[in-house]
């Protein structure tokens, strides 16, 4: 980044973080379902993805994908907006005003890792609300929903639970965003350096086809790198957020041992596939829109 733009890059944040929500909440309610069922004790409950996918749109249709987007569309606007923001005025700061377009990893991981930190605090409880609602419904019948809504979730988990019962898997969530948080911008910001590089002579008629379509390949390949370093975490909070049990452990390591034990390395991978299918374009979407908007709201960069 070339100046500090305020604002800006908050805004840019988080319209990037609203792009991805309509693009990969329905993959990401296919992920949910199948971590909590297919990794409970008693036995698998979805054959794959599309099964799982098919009964979702059996038995509550097209809007049963998008449950629990509400929480999930004001999370990740407000937690994309501080992400992008933070993750770009820290490593420009960290870079001291260096206008080097090569990527320097030394302000890119801690300024994506300090970003993951922060926002992990404000994603926690809209992740928890957005997966109780998520697994709900489905199998046998609507009339097992035990939430009405977004609100009614709140109100019941701090009923039972405390305002503290909103932050449970909050270590690993912190977890998660951390480490998954420097391996998407490292990754993005090296595929993005690299492939600009490689087209830097071409004719700048095509530089807008040309910016979109590198936003696309790096935003893509740094969400699919992304979830496969932090998928097992991913899982474990999963479990945590949605358990009926308040002895539950929160240990995700004890959680993701117990699950290993059970189901091998593929257990803590259960979701790989919709989550790789939604990562490459979610994030794609995120990364392109976020990239138009910096243009458009001219924001420097180097």
């Amino acid at each position: 980044m070339g100046e500090v733009s305020g604002y800006k890059e908050y805004l840019a944040g988080m319209l990037a973080g609203v792009s991805m929500v309509i693009v990969g909440h329905p993959f990401d309610t296919v992920k949910v379902k199948l971590q909590k069922h297919n990794t409970e004790g008693n036995g698998m409950k979805y054959k794959s993805s599309l099964h799982c996918t098919t009964r979702i749109l059996q038995t509550e249709g097209v809007k049963g994908l998008y449950r629990g987007a509400t929480s999930s569309f004001l999370g990740m606007a407000f937690e994309s907006s501080l992400a992008f923001g933070m993750y770009s005025q820290m490593k420009q700061f960290l870079q001291g005003g260096s206008n080097s377009e090569k990527p320097q990893p030394q302000a890119i991981v801690p300024s994506a890792a300090f970003a993951g930190a922060i926002i992990s605090s404000i994603l926690c409880p809209s992740e928890l609300i957005k997966c109780r609602m998520q697994v709900q419904g489905t199998d046998s019948s609507l009339s097992s929903i035990r939430y009405s809504g977004p609100v009614d979730c709140v109100l019941k988990t701090v009923q039972t639970e405390g305002l503290t019962g909103m932050f449970r898997g909050g270590g690993t969530t912190f977890l998660r965003e951390s480490v998954g948080n420097a391996v998407f911008f490292s990754t993005y910001e090296y595929v993005r350096y690299h492939m600009h590089q490689s087209v830097r002579h071409t004719s700048s008629d095509l530089s807008h086809f040309i910016d979109v379509g590198v936003g696309i390949v790096s935003g893509g390949l740094g969400g699919i790198a992304c979830w496969c370093a932090v998928l097992p975490l991913d899982v474990a909070k999963t479990i945590i957020q949605t358990s009926t049990d308040r002895n539950c452990t929160r240990n995700p390591f004890r959680i993701l041992e117990v699950i290993y034990k059970r189901s091998g390395f593929k257990g803590c991978y259960t979701g790989l596939g919709p989550t790789i299918l939604r990562a490459f374009p979610a994030n794609a979407a995120a990364i392109v829109t976020w990239e138009m908007a910096v243009k458009l709201l001219g924001i420097k960069r180097g």
